[in-house]
């Protein structure tokens, strides 16, 4: 099909990403596309309800998200779109790929994991794999991120660890998790047995760079 002729029927694509000049090249690229329509661009998603609410409004059939939103995390706005508008398929766009953002994006619902600096004609095809029913999955990531590895942690380890940060004591985490002291202490000495790492400090530290938290 000539690039300059668009089929009755485009595929409409929603992007959320903060960094401007990135969000500006893959809509002119994605736009010269003969069947993709980027259809709403989301610059600043200070709130998940700002993603949510945009693809509410635009009803994209793909959204592409970044990883790293300044509401907090693309995974986060992944989970809420699937319960709020299901017929959206979502791709997760990330500049570093780990393991547990991989895995968390899987549990969110996503239907792609893919690293930025991929050519933009492997974004288009994932964007029409997905509309079939695919799930895209960088394949020079896939292999390590679901690959055996460390046990990820449980949603309890991760909310004891983080709360942990800023010199927070047990009673502290206890109080704000409202959990026993007793059961924070046994939570932060299975995230550190997890982690391989020698206090909560370093267990919090690989935890964030194994995308866990």
């Amino acid at each position: 099909m000539p690039r300059n002729h668009r089929p009755a029927k485009s595929i409409r694509v929603l992007l959320a990403e903060d960094q401007g000049m990135v969000r500006g090249a893959l809509a002119l690229l994605l736009g010269m596309e003969p069947d993709i329509d980027v259809v709403a661009q989301v610059p600043d998603a200070d709130r998940i309800v700002d993603v949510v609410d945009a693809v509410l409004t635009h009803r994209p059939d793909v959204a592409l998200l970044d990883v790293e939103l300044p509401c907090g995390s693309g995974l986060d706005v992944a989970a809420e779109l699937r319960d709020q508008a299901p017929d959206c398929r979502v791709l997760l766009l990330t500049t570093f790929g780990r393991p547990g953002h991989l895995r968390r994006a899987l549990a969110a619902g996503a239907a792609g994991y893919l690293v930025k600096d991929g050519p933009v004609e492997e974004l288009a095809a994932a964007i029409r794999r997905v509309l079939t029913g695919e799930t895209v999955i960088d394949p020079a990531f896939a292999a390590t991120a679901l690959g055996p590895g460390p046990d990820a942690l449980t949603p309890g380890e991760c909310d004891v660890l983080r709360a942990s940060a800023d010199g927070a004591t047990v009673a502290d985490i206890a109080a704000e998790c409202h959990l026993a002291e007793s059961a924070v202490r046994d939570h932060l000495s299975s995230a550190i047995g997890k982690t391989g790492t020698r206090d909560h400090r370093a267990a919090l530290r690989k935890a964030r760079r194994q995308g866990w938290l």
